[in-house]
């Protein structure tokens, strides 16, 4: 009945988030551990050819779905030639329903070369931009080997609003000797230049990355865990004066100015991998399906060429996964997880996925919030989720 009732949630009422990678870069990142790969030549039509058989092969099982979001992640996908981007969302338009405010997101760096085909990518399709700037400080900009100056920056960021309907743009924070004063000075400036979004990340040590090295042979440290937390709290202080809540753990918005595709994330709903290394979660006739793709761009091309598709994985996933996946999502979230989609969609109710007494404590020290309709996490709780969380889930 689980599986019955979680298809019929989702194909019924929520629309499909898709997303497409793209896994080229010009240099890795030290803190980066997204599946990126840096190569002397870009095969573009290779690539493009493989991403539009892939996606025909997943519209072909998923059926007629209404289509609520693209998203083109990466890598750096401003490397894609923009009749590549017109493309795919072309060819997804057509084989789902788009709905009519349709969110079409693509991210970019600002580099000079990147930022001059944003008007490309506008008439491609494209209504929003998420903007890879990471920080406005030239030094912190050199330790996280990003390849655009300050003034890059600013300078894409005032194209991109000129040219994009909505922006978003990220900054790293927390980084080694970094003080309150200069994150706020910082953090001003930033909001100062934004449009309607923002995502502000806490930088973390990624295993199998350039600064885990670094980091373990003690290189350089970070913040630690009481200056974080007065960091974090700064950067929701600031935010609000511009009119921007977070609601996310990492990401800040005016009214209306949310991502759109990051919430079907969040709100543990259907959305489509394509490409190499993307991950999905869909519901089929057998279930909700977990969705991975090959990894290496190479092996994933000649996959796709060999079978129509380049998946490494596909698992159902079980109703207590299902639950500790969208407690895990959702409790991200300010608005907190819906009770009545959560057993729609998992099969479970609350009482049968947490521990109860660890699911009292949690609201007497006041990290939790439980009505008859949601479960939220506090402002304290989403600082706190990474220790509450496996005590939480049964």
């Amino acid at each position: 009945m689980g599986n019955f009732a979680a298809l019929r949630y989702v194909c019924g009422v929520k629309p499909l988030a898709l997303y497409i990678h793209w896994p080229f870069c010009l240099a890795k990142c030290p803190y980066c551990d997204f599946n990126s790969h840096v190569r002397e030549r870009i095969p573009q039509a290779e690539m493009l050819a493989a991403l539009r058989a892939e996606l025909a092969w997943e519209a072909g099982r998923l059926g007629a779905r209404r289509l609520g979001s693209i998203f083109f992640g990466g890598g750096t996908p401003s490397l894609m030639a923009p009749e590549s981007v017109a493309a795919l969302i072309a060819d997804a338009t057509r084989f789902f329903s788009p709905a009519p405010d349709i969110e079409i997101t693509l991210e970019a760096n600002p580099t000079s070369i990147e930022a001059g085909k944003f008007a490309a990518y506008r008439q491609a399709g494209v209504n929003r931009v998420s903007i890879g700037v990471q920080s406005f400080d030239p030094a912190a900009l050199q330790f996280l080997g990003r390849q655009h100056s300050a003034d890059q920056a600013r300078d894409a960021i005032q194209l991109a609003k000129s040219i994009f309907p909505r922006l978003s743009f990220d900054l790293i924070y927390a980084l080694p000797a970094q003080s309150e004063a200069a994150w706020r000075a910082e953090l001003n400036f930033a909001l100062d230049l934004a449009a309607d979004h923002l995502s502000l990340y806490q930088l973390t040590i990624e295993e199998g990355t350039k600064f885990a090295t670094l980091y373990g042979r003690g290189d350089f440290t970070l913040p630690d865990e009481e200056l974080g937390a007065v960091l974090y709290e700064a950067t929701a202080e600031q935010a609000a004066k511009f009119g921007m809540a977070g609601y996310e753990v990492s990401n800040y918005a005016k009214p209306g100015g949310e991502s759109r595709h990051n919430l079907a994330y969040w709100r543990y709903q259907d959305y489509a991998g394509i490409g190499p290394g993307a991950h999905g979660r869909v519901s089929l006739p057998g279930g909700l399906f977990a969705t991975a793709r090959h990894r290496a761009p190479e092996a994933w091309m000649a996959l796709v060429a060999r079978q129509g598709h380049g998946s490494s994985e596909e698992l159902a996933i079980e109703p207590p996964d299902r639950a500790r996946e969208a407690l895990l999502m959702g409790l991200r979230l300010a608005e907190g997880v819906d009770l009545a989609a959560f057993a729609a969609r998992t099969g479970l109710g609350l009482a049968e996925a947490v521990d109860a007494a660890m699911l009292d404590a949690c609201t007497e020290e006041g990290y939790l919030t439980l009505t008859s309709e949601r479960l939220t996490a506090t402002a304290q709780g989403r600082q706190r989720l990474g220790a509450l969380l496996p005590a939480l889930l049964r």
